[in-house]
């Protein structure tokens, strides 16, 4: 009988990362598996060196894995070379990372444009896309702001803005609330929750704050390179 099942968007399944040879092995990843259906937002959690950044990279095709096998949307990523997986990056994926990486002395606006400028888009097309995406997280007043004349919270939006503007199809958050107070980091996790439902993102976040992680629909536990355990947040299981 054929099966009718549909391939998750995104599978790791049995994924090692080792690093270093000898008495100097490291295993990063030990036999990671898990699968990310289109328009979930996940988070992995687990304590220093169990593996979350690893996996994370892996994700982002910031690094590769030594086995196991990665899918996305139904391609193996190990089988695209060099080239085809910075297009991945660059087409499919956005970026959120813990220190807004956003360069100073340059207007929010032109920081949202940055990455639109890799993708080869004219003038006009790159401007309308920030500005939309400013749109998105609440910042079309502060387009023409640099960095130092925005708070934290409104930095990391407009971190968000940039990821959104390329038009990814999943966003990785690594830590994005780890440099913010109380008030300004469930303000960040109410707009990936509202990016999540209106927009249909799929959202991976890497967080240490459990308050934080309850905002998503899963949660991913791991320990020592594994997976301990992968069960629904009280979002989730709402």
């Amino acid at each position: 009988m054929p099966n009718d099942t549909p391939s998750p968007f995104i599978a790791l399944r049995d994924i090692t990362r080792v690093y270093g040879k000898g008495e100097a092995e490291v295993h990063a990843l030990d036999g990671v598996s898990f699968e990310v259906k289109r328009g979930e937002f996940i988070t992995i959690m687990g304590p220093s060196g169990s593996g979350k950044s690893t996996a994370m990279n892996v994700l982002g095709c910031l690094d590769s894995p030594t086995s196991g096998q990665y899918m996305f949307n139904g391609i193996e990523v190990a089988r695209l070379d060099r080239d085809q997986r910075a297009l991945l990056r660059r087409h499919y994926l956005g970026f959120i990372f813990q220190g807004y990486n956003l360069l100073p002395r340059t207007t929010a606006l032109q920081n949202v444009e940055l990455p639109l400028i890799y993708k080869g888009l004219g003038r006009a097309e790159r401007e309308a896309r920030a500005i939309s995406a400013l749109e998105k997280v609440g910042l079309t007043q502060r387009a023409d702001h640099d960095p130092s004349e925005l708070s934290g919270g409104q930095q990391q939006r407009v971190a968000i803005a940039r990821a959104l503007a390329g038009d990814p199809q999943v966003i990785l958050a690594d830590e994005p609330t780890g440099n913010l107070d109380t008030m300004r980091s469930v303000e960040i996790m109410e707009l990936l929750q509202r990016l999540n439902r209106d927009e249909g993102l799929t959202i991976i976040m890497v967080t240490h704050e459990e308050d934080m992680a309850e905002y998503a629909d899963r949660l991913i536990w791991m320990v020592d390179g594994k997976v301990e355990y992968d069960r629904k947040t009280t979002k989730g299981a709402a």
